[in-house]
């Protein structure tokens, strides 16, 4: 059975990952009990594309993904502290945008692009997942 009522047409997932408050602990469990190998960028911010399943897995050090929803390195204390990202790349991120903005939904950014390249629209799920609704023109097929 398929259950489908929103205008917001997802595409793919784009990205998932844990949040991360302890680097060391989450580095080893992820890459050391569990195997997998991360590039390694600035900031602890720790990735890769060979998951099958999902585009991009990463480690997000708490600190970035408050830098990126309010430019700022801690997380407001008046919001629920998220414990993982998700990222649904959709086929019109103003669409989508404004339509979880009408369903009263309160997005931490709007229509935000990152330096590479992905615009992005973040707000918090019910259930405490930093959620992006994005276009990641990297992750598109070329036609």
């Amino acid at each position: 059975m398929t259950i489908t009522t929103s205008k917001i047409k997802v595409l793919f997932i784009a990205g998932f990952g844990p949040i991360v408050r302890d680097q060391k602990r989450s580095e080893k469990f992820y890459a050391e009990s569990l195997g997998l190998s991360f590039n390694r960028e600035d900031g602890g911010y720790l990735h890769t594309e060979r998951i099958a399943g999902v585009k991009h897995f990463a480690l997000w050090p708490l600190s970035q993904a408050a830098q990126s929803c309010f430019g700022t390195d801690a997380w407001p204390k008046h919001l629920p502290i998220p414990h993982s990202w998700l990222e649904f790349d959709v086929h019109d991120v103003e669409a989508a945008s404004k339509e979880l903005k009408r369903e009263g939904y309160k997005l931490l950014v709007s229509m935000r692009k990152e330096p590479w390249g992905q615009m992005v629209t973040r707000l918090l799920s019910p259930e405490g997942i930093l959620v992006g609704v994005t276009y990641t023109p990297a992750m598109r097929e070329k036609k």
